[in-house]
């Protein structure tokens, strides 16, 4: 990358990060290019800063470079050639490539926007079904929340029943329409399932993540990230681990979803993303059954069986 490319994406990244808005998308004072390329650099310096690996973070900042020194339009490519154009790039690959698509179509990431990000609330919250223009400016101003997550937590916790001419009814439709929303907009793209088992890490090394997740946040010697979800303080609370084994890349953290919290079991729900070789993503909920075969186990949903059989060669 040359040094004045460089300093462009790094500035606008550096921008981002310290930012508690979105970042801002392509304008014709910012380019699609230098745009995706700086949410690239971004995941990079996030990942450098929380010790993951630091070939992922690698990898980002490669494609970063390649796409702030690409001389044609980067969405041209898109449209022309799809994603298979963009994964012929150098230093792309194809989940870079799938990412970046992504951002072209939906104007987000959700990879990063995990760790950080939001968007104009307004523009947020008219994403939410049967939330109009003119809702969501009334939810802006009689909340004063600027985010998906901020507004769910209001949902939760009764403020947006009293929002005027809201009631709760309508309140109860909008709280239910965000879990779903926030839940399909974290989910990760998911191999088949047909094929998924012969792309997955074996099961104990899963159990031997959320071991070390466990402890480590115990002994409170993790870097923590202030989630927009259920957090109204923006408090950097949530404990976030990468690590590795064999070529699988590990990223650790609390379920900070609705139905822990509801449920109290944030601390004992981990949910840990794993990435191949290719950064091809999957996702494991680690728990704690309460009943069955599996009590007082740490178990990973849809894997009990590999689970079972592994405690018992224990």
């Amino acid at each position: 990358m040359t040094t004045a490319a460089l300093a462009d994406v790094a500035n606008l990244a550096a921008v981002q990060a310290r930012s508690s808005t979105a970042a801002p998308q392509p304008t014709p004072a910012l380019s699609t290019n230098a745009w995706v390329a700086a949410q690239l650099e971004q995941m990079a310096t996030l990942l450098d800063a929380q010790g993951a690996n630091p070939y992922r973070a690698g990898a980002y900042r490669r494609a970063a470079g390649t796409v702030a020194e690409l001389k044609q339009d980067l969405r041209g490519v898109f449209e022309r050639e799809g994603s298979a154009g963009l994964d012929a790039l150098p230093a792309i690959g194809s989940s870079i490539a799938s990412a970046i698509a992504e951002m072209l179509v939906s104007g987000r990431w959700n990879r990063l926007e995990r760790l950080c990000g939001e968007a104009e609330p307004e523009a947020l919250f008219r994403t939410v079904p049967g939330v109009g223009p003119r809702l969501a400016r009334r939810l802006h101003e009689a909340l004063g929340v600027h985010s998906l997550e901020a507004l769910e937590v209001a949902a939760f916790d009764g403020r947006l029943a009293r929002v005027p001419r809201l009631g709760e009814r309508r309140a109860a439709a909008i709280r239910a329409a965000l879990s779903q929303l926030l839940n399909r907009r974290r989910a990760p793209r998911r191999t088949p399932p047909a094929t998924l088992g012969a792309n997955e890490p074996p099961v104990d090394w899963v159990l031997d993540v959320d071991r070390e997740y466990r402890a480590a946040a115990a002994a409170d010697k993790l870097p923590k990230i202030a989630p927009r979800r259920f957090n109204p303080e923006a408090k950097a609370w949530l404990p976030v681990l990468h690590t590795t084994r064999g070529d699988w890349h590990f990223t650790a953290l609390y379920s900070n979803t609705a139905r822990a919290h509801e449920l109290g079991h944030v601390r004992d729900w981990v949910v840990v993303y794993v990435e191949d070789g290719n950064h091809d993503e999957h996702q494991y909920t680690v728990v704690t059954p309460a009943g069955g075969p599996l009590a007082g186990r740490r178990t990973v949903r849809g894997r009990e069986a590999e689970c079972s059989a592994w405690y018992r060669r224990q």
